[in-house]
C-alpha cells in the first residue's frame, strides 16, 4: 500500500493552510504522547496520553481525536540524533508514521523533536510540579513542544 500523505514539512505547511487545527503525536516505547493547537495555529496544548498497544487502537483513538477536533494534519515528532543522524527511535518514529498513513488520510509530516522530552521534562520543573506528576504528563508535554515548534515554524 503506497503512503501519499506523509509529505515534508514544506508541503504539509502549504496543504494544509493556516486556519486547521492540527495534532502531534510523540511515539514512545510505552505511551503515545498527543497534543492539539487552535485552530489559528498560535498554542499547542497536551491533549492526552495513549498507552502503547494494539496498533489498531491507536488508530482508532487517533480517529475519534480527529473526526471530534476537525484535525486537519498530523506532525509526528521525529528524534533524530544530536548530530544529525537517524537513530533506532528515529527509524521508529519513521515506521510508526508510514504505519499511520496506510489508516489515516490526513497529511503526515515528520518534525525533528531533538531534546523535547528534556524540555518538557524542565518547563514542568519550572512550574513546581512533583516528579510523579512530570513523568504522568511527559508524554503529551512532549507532544505540545513538538507541536508548538511546528506552528512556530508556519508562521515565519
Amino acid at each position: 500500500m503506497k503512503t501519499h500523505n506523509i509529505l515534508s514539512i514544506n508541503e504539509f505547511k502549504t496543504i494544509i493552510g493556516s486556519n486547521s487545527r492540527l495534532i502531534a503525536i510523540d511515539p514512545g516505547g510505552k505511551n503515545i504522547g498527543i497534543a492539539i493547537c487552535d485552530e489559528n495555529q498560535t498554542v499547542a496544548t497536551p491533549l492526552k496520553t495513549i498507552k502503547r498497544n494494539k496498533f489498531e487502537n491507536i488508530v482508532k483513538e487517533l480517529n475519534q481525536i480527529i473526526g471530534e477536533y476537525s484535525i486537519k494534519g498530523i506532525v509526528v515528532g521525529n528524534p533524530i540524533n544530536m548530530d544529525g543522524s537517524i537513530g533506532r527511535s528515529s527509524q521508529s518514529a519513521s515506521d510508526f508514521s508510514r504505519n499511520l498513513s496506510k489508516n489515516i488520510t490526513i497529511p503526515i509530516t515528520m518534525w525533528d523533536e531533538r531534546l523535547s522530552s528534556q524540555a518538557a521534562f524542565n518547563i514542568t520543573s519550572e512550574l513546581s510540579t512533583n516528579i510523579s506528576k512530570k513523568v504522568k504528563n511527559l508524554d503529551k508535554n512532549a507532544a505540545a513542544f513538538i507541536l508548538q515548534g511546528a506552528i512556530d515554524f508556519f508562521s515565519n
